[in-house]
């Protein structure tokens, strides 16, 4: 389409191929846009849209004949969408897992596993409360996520030694 554009409508005097290009990449910009979604606090698509974006720019740089612009830019695209996202997984996403706490059922102890695990950089982001009262025990699972330096195996050390929880199921 590009080489089209630039060679195909000899003898026309007002031949712009830039314009070709412009349309290209407000096209894939509305193509992106649609790609991002809103999902409360968290926002989806974001790589999806800029990887279509690069995606038509080295597909523009092609039709215009630059070959080796498109095959850096490739090759950059590739070990950039590769490397961080290892990088993301490992420092920055949030590590998701149910905790399932079964403790005495007694005013404050789930104020105390809750505080905890706030020591420990996780954040809760639900829990539902189960109580037994005629062994006078409650089940609290809780929906943990870790970020960073977030250690589960020390969390869980650690609330085996808060008095009243009787089992942990880490999952």
């Amino acid at each position: 389409m590009m080489l089209l554009s630039i060679y195909g409508f000899p003898g026309w005097t007002a031949r712009d191929p830039a314009r070709l290009a412009a349309q290209v990449i407000s096209g894939i910009g509305f193509l992106g846009a649609g790609t991002i979604l809103r999902e409360g606090a968290s926002v989806k698509g974001l790589t999806t849209a800029a990887s279509l974006w690069v995606v038509a720019g080295i597909g523009l740089a092609i039709g215009a004949g630059f070959y080796l612009s498109a095959v850096v830019a490739t090759v950059i695209a590739v070990v950039a969408l590769f490397f961080l996202e290892k990088l993301e997984k490992r420092f920055i996403s949030p590590r998701a897992v149910s905790l399932e706490v079964t403790m005495v059922d007694r005013p404050g102890q789930l104020g105390e596993v809750c505080s905890l695990i706030g020591r420990y950089g996780f954040s809760i982001h639900g829990i539902e409360l189960e109580r037994d009262e005629a062994a006078g025990l409650a089940v609290a699972s809780l929906q943990v996520e870790g970020r960073g330096p977030a250690r589960p195996e020390q969390l869980i050390e650690e609330l085996r030694h808060i008095g009243g929880v009787r089992r942990l199921i880490w999952h």
